[in-house]
């Protein structure tokens, strides 16, 4: 079973309707022991990211999330998911996220050039960092997915896997050991994010990040 992270932070339903589309058990939780007991674990996020690190502190999840993830488990954030996985976001102050994954949180509008809308809203094409990672063993280069973000990971070399091209090379998905994210969401991302969501749903429990 995948457990969605329910912390009172995005529009859950969807992601768990996408996930029942390709036949895999998925349920919107925000109880400890059904995170403990899950096989994979998917921590979702809209909004700002100094809100959600409290509101994900203050539900009580967030030493679960991080428990399950230090022994192996496969845990995928989803856009603001994903940003809260690294050290810090600079998003309206500064505030300390899960530290999963190195790197931190950046605007947009500091790297892209002027003219260029913020947010990134729309569909861009992934570009593959690396030998191509296994959440992408059903979809090519090239191929689309949807952003909505006015932040970005930066300093993320070391799990990057992914980017797209907004003016400037951004963050598009990230992965070291048994964790992951996407920028994009692979829920409103049509076939090319079923078949992401598709990888992710066969990963194993493996190496710590």
């Amino acid at each position: 079973m995948i457990a969605i992270v329910d912390y009172g932070v995005g529009n859950l339903f969807s992601l768990q309707s996408s996930l029942e589309y390709i036949g895999a058990k998925a349920a919107v939780t925000n109880s400890a022991a059904e995170l403990a007991a899950a096989d994979k674990i998917i921590l979702p996020g809209v909004g700002a990211f100094g809100d959600a690190a409290e509101k994900l502190r203050s539900s009580g999840l967030c030493e679960t999330v991080l428990d399950e993830a230090r022994r192996g488990k496969p845990l995928m954030g989803i856009c603001l998911g994903m940003q809260l996985l690294f050290q810090k976001s600079f998003e309206f102050g500064e505030h300390e996220g899960l530290g999963l994954l190195k790197g931190e949180i950046r605007p947009l509008a500091d790297v892209v050039p002027p003219g260029y809308k913020i947010p990134q809203m729309g569909w861009n094409a992934l570009r593959f960092h690396g030998e191509k990672h296994p959440l992408f063993r059903y979809v090519s280069e090239g191929d689309c997915v949807y952003f909505v973000h006015s932040y970005y990971a930066a300093g993320c070399e070391e799990s990057l896997i992914a980017s797209v091209e907004y003016g400037a090379p951004v963050t598009a998905a990230v992965a070291k050991g048994n964790v992951s994210g996407c920028q994009f969401h692979p829920e409103k991302s049509g076939d090319v994010g079923l078949n992401i969501l598709r990888a992710f749903c066969e990963m194993k429990e493996g190496a710590v990040c």
